[in-house]
């Protein structure tokens, strides 16, 4: 059985830090991978505003609270798992993620880990650095076909690396600069995309 690896934010759940600045009035938190390449220099620029603003974890995660998944998007966790096996790969923390999973029901999250002090954010830890690439790198040594989907320039070293790669309602920079990539913009698109992957790789 082949392997679908989904990023997590703008493919199942919407975006965090964008939901955050829209809670905290934080215009500088609507900066995402969309719009900056470099992960590091996204994460400095935001513990930055965090410490600037005095926002604590707990706000945050308040915010996080109030979101749900993407409609269809635990329909689509849904086909998925009958059909392949399901690994989301983000570059989230688990401090956010895992919110999400209980409503997705509880597939499968690899992520990295904030340094929490005092309810305060004050670094992170990633599971190394591109895991997502390296992650699926991981999965081919054990044999596995993996097909991979997501929407963000921190995406396409994934997609790369898969068997077949998918963008779902990426923008329109990212489809330009990466062409190669067959894009989705609903899941029923997705679905008929990753059962089309599925099938060349049978061949």
């Amino acid at each position: 059985m082949h392997l679908a690896c989904l990023d997590l934010e703008g493919v199942l759940i919407p975006e965090v830090w964008i939901a955050v600045a829209e809670a905290t009035g934080i215009d500088g938190l609507r900066r995402t991978t969309r719009d900056e390449p470099d992960y590091d220099t996204l994460m400095r620029y935001r513990l930055d505003l965090l410490d600037s603003h005095g926002l604590t974890l707990t706000e945050i995660q308040r915010v996080i609270g109030t979101l749900d998944p993407m409609p269809g998007a635990v329909e689509m966790v849904g086909w998925l798992r009958e059909h392949f096996q399901l690994v989301i790969l983000s570059d989230t923390f688990y401090e956010f993620g895992m919110p999400f999973m209980a409503k997705l029901g509880y597939p499968t999250l690899l992520c990295h880990k904030l340094e929490i002090a005092d309810d305060r954010i004050v670094d992170y830890t990633l599971r190394m650095p591109d895991q997502k690439r390296e992650a699926v790198r991981r999965f081919h040594e054990l044999n596995y076909k993996v097909i991979a989907t997501g929407d963000s320039y921190n995406d396409t070293n994934m997609l790369s690396e898969a068997d077949a790669g998918i963008l779902f309602r990426p923008p329109a920079n990212v489809i330009a600069e990466f062409p190669q990539f067959p894009v989705a913009t609903d899941y029923d698109q997705l679905r008929a995309e990753f059962s089309a992957a599925a099938a060349k790789l049978e061949d």
